[in-house]
């Protein structure tokens, strides 16, 4: 078997682009542990009654699989506009496989050679590798030292890179805060003489303390204003990879000239219209769910340490600790959680009541045995 480093020098050898020279793919840590909670998945399987929807909407589909899919997805875009209200028709809606095909596709229409993409790090990693794949310049944009984001600071960015794309992450990926609505308008003002393109990522959105503050309402009389979203995360259909957009239709125009034929499969159509028919089963797991951040939230403070004001399905979490340290910790007793680099900071995210109840007794266990190495009890 080729060793990693000898496979290194013979990607080395081939002719790969420059740019993509010395890159590391995306990947989370996938290890065989009893409580997995690092990728922000929906930890709830889903429901019976609605895998079987799915295995029944699948099976007709199957039928037809000697033959293309229906390449416009018209009955998904509908159904699509109709779980999303504000007044949205199939022809503001568009589809691909996970949301990140959907910013990919944005990043072929609208970046490319000569073209940049803006976004406020920390933030969603996959933004620059993207950009990366797309040969489009990825310029980290700057947050303030508590990872907030202002609608000037924000907006006075815009104005000093002119970029052609920016994309805003609310609710935030690691940190799980939201924007309001100030940010996106101040932004995409900012971004009129640029003509940028405005990309709200709200692949969170369904876990919002208020749903209703989504920048969807924004649409209205904004062409440039793109808003995405995916069924990975409050649908549980990560294994499906749906992602979607709600814009302008000249939108979806713009991203056919870039879309592979027939991306959207008949097995991906099928799986995600028996989900949407069936949301009001998985939308009571997202309640369980939020229930369990809150839960996370309030314990992490009680044990002094400092967690985010969480409006996704994880909690960004900070405090006097070694993040490496508390990894390993929670590792060595089953409970799998993210690293994201940020000195001092995890990110947890809201599993079930018996994985939140494993991962705070976890750390809790960390936070004791830190205090009794500091502070050992002396002897006489």
């Amino acid at each position: 078997m080729t060793e990693p480093n000898d496979r290194t020098e013979l990607l080395n050898a081939l002719p790969l682009r420059d740019d993509l020279r010395d890159k590391s793919p995306y990947g989370a840590p996938q290890l065989d542990v009893a409580v997995t909670l690092n990728t922000n998945e929906n930890t709830h399987p889903v429901p019976a009654d609605v895998q079987q929807a799915i295995v029944e909407e699948v099976s007709r589909a199957a039928r037809g699989l000697n033959r293309y899919p229906d390449r416009e997805f018209t009955q998904l875009r509908q159904e699509l506009a109709q779980y999303l209200g504000h007044g949205l028709s199939a022809e503001n809606l568009w589809a691909a496989n996970g949301s990140n095909e959907i910013l990919q596709q944005l990043m072929q229409a609208f970046g490319g050679p000569g073209r940049a993409v803006l976004s406020f790090v920390p933030t969603y990693s996959m933004y620059p590798i993207l950009a990366a794949g797309t040969n489009t310049e990825f310029i980290a944009g700057q947050r303030a030292t508590d990872f907030t984001l202002t609608p000037e600071s924000a907006a006075d960015q815009v104005r000093e890179h002119r970029p052609s794309i920016v994309i805003l992450c609310s609710p935030n990926n690691p940190t799980g805060t939201a924007l309001d609505d100030d940010v996106v308008e101040a932004v995409y003002q900012a971004g009129e003489e640029s003509n940028t393109i405005v990309v709200v990522d709200e692949a969170y959105a369904e876990f919002a303390r208020n749903p209703a503050a989504t920048a969807l309402r924004l649409l209205p009389g904004r062409p440039r204003l793109v808003v995405t979203r995916t069924m990975s995360k409050a649908f549980a259909l990560a294994g499906a990879r749906i992602g979607y957009f709600a814009a302008a239709p000249e939108v979806s125009d713009a991203v056919r000239l870039v879309r592979l034929p027939y991306h959207l499969s008949a097995v991906t159509q099928a799986t995600a219209l028996a989900a949407l028919r069936h949301r009001e089963t998985l939308m009571a797991d997202v309640e369980d769910i939020k229930m369990q951040r809150d839960r996370i939230v309030d314990e992490l403070k009680r044990m002094g340490l400092e967690p985010a004001h969480s409006d996704s399905n994880f909690v960004f979490f900070g405090g006097d600790f070694d993040s490496g340290d508390m990894w390993r910790h929670l590792l060595e007793r089953g409970v799998l959680i993210r690293d994201v680099g940020i000195p001092s900071h995890l990110r947890v995210t809201s599993g079930t009541e018996q994985e939140t109840t494993a991962f705070l007794d976890a750390v809790e266990a960390f936070l004791d045995r830190k205090t009794d190495t500091e502070h050992p009890t002396e002897t006489v």
